[in-house]
């Protein structure tokens, strides 16, 4: 086994321990209710990726859990084995596409649906009832957890009691107003809604839905109010960035979306953007707007002095949204101070050092440690233009923040072939960085 398939290994089991402990790790469930979840959870039967096991024990959960409340997802990972575990009756691509077909189907029955994909020629090997049985069960997707599973999602709205144990978030258009060029475009606010209060506890207007502003709103939250317990979206490109998740695994937060064409789920936030459309962007003259800037300032003066100070037909005793929330605040939970938020909401990619020191982000080319030439590094990078603060890390190991290449101070320097060069240092032949090697030939490094 190399190494990518190794690390390919150790990423699945991770994935599903994952899997297992997520929703234990909500801030906001009671010692009970935590327990019995674990209770039910050992008792499940799963498909354990590289195991012939079928089963978890409490303590192995609460084992997985504790080392997930400590380290996150990362604290998940197994440690390197000799082993190579057991292959899997479907491939990745199959798998996937029969949870799909059966979380858009509630009824549909696994047997079926896996004949289905056979037609089509998307799985190519019979599987047998017996391992097409303990896969759905793994998952949780059994006809019964299925329609169950339907059920609470049309009742999600009495499902969550304190502030941020549960927060809405999507995107609405808005009017069209002029941006920096003086073109009309049209503007685009996401909200985030708390499902217990309907405090609306982030929302902005822009001109894009990208998902760096999907991790700004959660940020601000984070800073503002408090710990998220669970954020509920659709499946817009907004939502499922892959940067996105990995922030989140980190700080512990689930991740939940609607099924496709079933928005019943998120119909707070739905309400919400109605609100707006009726009480605030209607009677809005659109040409009166003259930046996004004043857009902004005007929808924050209306949602703090009209909706947040309005009665709420969807709370009891019809609360304002105001009241709902200082009456729950108690409840709600901090961030826990051993958490950068800085570091953790900065993005990760991997490159490889070119063998001159240097490396190419987002078109701009920096210079890392000579030490790191050829090796494969893990850059941390704020992702809103300029990237200037690009922080290089190295086999767990930090390295400190990159420069950018002067290309022009960079072209006066003199060069020297490479050539294989050691010394004797303390007995022993070690190789020169390139810096030292060139020097030593007399020229700058």
């Amino acid at each position: 086994m190399n190494q990518s398939e190794d690390e390919l290994r150790r990423q699945k089991i991770c994935d599903f321990r994952y899997s297992v402990v997520a929703e234990l790790g909500n801030p906001y469930l009671a010692r009970g209710e935590l327990s019995r979840l674990i209770r039910a959870k050992a008792e499940r039967e799963y498909e354990i990726p590289y195991s012939k096991r079928t089963s978890l024990t409490e303590g192995c959960i609460r084992r997985w859990l504790n080392q997930y409340r400590k380290f996150g997802k990362s604290g998940l990972m197994p440690h390197p084995r000799e082993d190579r575990g057991q292959s899997r009756v479907l491939t990745g691509e199959q798998q996937t596409a029969l949870i799909a077909m059966l979380e858009s189907n509630p009824r549909l029955t696994a047997t079926a649906a896996a004949k289905l994909l056979m037609e089509r020629g998307i799985i190519t090997k019979t599987i047998s009832s017996s391992s097409l049985s303990r896969f759905i069960r793994s998952y949780g997707l059994t006809t019964q957890e299925r329609v169950n599973a339907e059920a609470a999602e049309k009742n999600l709205k009495f499902e969550f009691f304190s502030p941020l144990e549960c927060v809405q978030s999507d995107v609405m258009y808005g009017p069209a107003i002029p941006d920096a060029d003086g073109k009309l475009r049209k503007a685009l606010l996401m909200a985030f809604i708390d499902d217990a209060t309907r405090r609306i506890v982030y929302a902005r207007f822009s001109f894009s839905e990208k998902s760096i502003l999907f991790e700004d709103g959660i940020k601000h939250i984070l800073q503002a109010q408090g710990m998220v317990g669970k954020l509920y979206t659709d499946n817009g490109s907004s939502f499922v960035s892959g940067q996105t998740r990995r922030i989140l695994d980190i700080l512990g937060i689930t991740l939940s979306h609607s099924k496709p064409g079933r928005p019943q789920g998120r119909g707070k936030v739905e309400r919400f953007f109605r609100t707006v459309r009726d009480q605030f962007a209607r009677p809005l003259d659109d040409r009166a707007i003259e930046s996004l800037d004043e857009l902004n300032t005007r929808f924050r003066t209306w949602l703090e002095c009209e909706y947040h100070r309005s009665p709420h037909r969807g709370l009891k005793d019809r609360l304002t949204p105001l009241e709902a929330w200082m009456a729950k605040a108690e409840h709600i939970r901090p961030v826990n101070p051993a958490i950068d938020l800085e570091r953790t909401f900065l993005h990760l990619d991997r490159r490889r050092v070119y063998k001159d020191s240097s490396f190419t982000l987002k078109g701009t080319l920096f210079e890392a440690p000579p030490i790191l030439a050829g090796k494969r590094i893990d850059i941390y990078y704020d992702p809103h233009p300029p990237f200037t603060k690009v922080l290089i890390t190295c086999d767990s190991k930090d390295f400190g923040e990159a420069r950018p290449v002067n290309s022009y101070a960079n072209s006066k320097v003199k060069r020297c072939h490479y050539k294989q060069q050691t010394t004797v240092l303390d007995g022993k032949v070690e190789e020169l960085p390139v810096n030292i090697r060139t020097n030593l030939m007399g020229g700058r490094a």
